[in-house]
């Protein structure tokens, strides 16, 4: 049985739950729509660091941070357009604004859909009148994601957009990885590497973004905790990030339209006409070994 329900948590918080697989999913649309926890089976998926989401100042990690209108930082947060200059800070502003919550549905999944628009503060850094549309869908082992970003400029719209998932892990090591690329540019050396499959994670820091992908699906096994981790993405995501932090349980597998500092470079950059909408999908699927 699917349903949705409201609690104070101390931010208003929506759970969906489907009971017939014990699945929960909990929502805080004021912080940015996001999702903050995930269970299935009893079992958190989601990595999440409540001690930094209670404090404002600081960037929430854990869940799934919203990437919109770009993913990644841009040099001194800033890029050009139409001879002007703008501000943007790294991962642009969706994950940080509050969305207004505009249906629920439990008929066929627990189902929540959240919307985001422009205003004066968006229309500073990035001048375009804009509606986002996110539908979460949860149903037995699965999460779904909805996408729907609209125009409603008087010109063409260029942006990026991903999603920044944090998935909880114990032991790194028991970690086996199937990514539908051969290369990748690593974000702290700039460089293009070659990847075997596996990852040091001995080192510091992990910040690499997979390119040429050539399948729609990447899985994580996680033998350890016992569970198969599968995210799968529509046509329109052209980038997987992955990023880690040494000593910290999460490890970070990003769906990207584009990469980092597209706004200046064009690369991969969605533009999207007049009044139009385009429609994008993430789903992420659990199995237990």
């Amino acid at each position: 049985m699917f349903a949705v329900a409201l609690k104070a948590d101390p931010s208003p918080t929506y759970v969906l739950s489907d009971t017939d697989s014990a699945a929960r999913l909990e929502i805080v649309p004021d912080r940015g729509g996001l999702a903050t926890q995930w269970q299935v089976e009893g079992q958190d998926i989601f990595y999440f660091d409540r001690d930094r989401f209670t404090d404002p100042a600081l960037s929430v990690r854990g869940g799934i941070p919203i990437l919109f209108p770009i993913c990644g930082n841009l040099p001194a947060n800033q890029y050009s357009l139409d001879g002007q200059t703008y501000s943007l800070k790294q991962h642009g502003f969706a994950r940080d604004l509050p969305w207004q919550v505009i249906e629920q549905d439990v008929t066929e999944a627990a189902s929540l859909t959240l919307a985001l628009g422009s205003d004066d503060a968006t229309l500073a850094q990035y001048p375009f009148e804009f509606k986002l549309v996110f539908t979460f869908k949860l149903r037995g082992h699965i999460l779904e994601l909805q996408q729907a970003f609209t125009n409603l400029a008087e010109r063409p719209m260029p942006f990026s957009t991903g999603l920044h998932p944090y998935f909880l892990v114990q032991d790194k090591s028991q970690l086996e990885f199937e990514i539908p690329a051969t290369e990748y540019r690593n974000h702290l050396t700039g460089g293009i590497e070659t990847f075997d499959g596996r990852f040091d994670f001995a080192q510091d820091e992990i910040d690499l973004a997979f390119q040429g992908l050539t399948a729609p699906a990447a899985t994580v096994t996680d033998h350890h905790l016992g569970r198969r981790l599968t995210v799968s993405w529509s046509a329109d995501y052209a980038k997987l990030v992955f990023w880690t932090v040494k000593g910290k349980d999460y490890y970070c597998l990003e769906p990207w339209t584009a990469p980092r500092n597209a706004l200046n470079t064009g690369e991969n950059l969605l533009i999207l006409e007049p009044q139009q909408t385009l429609t994008t999908t993430v789903r992420m699927a659990v199995a237990f070994l």
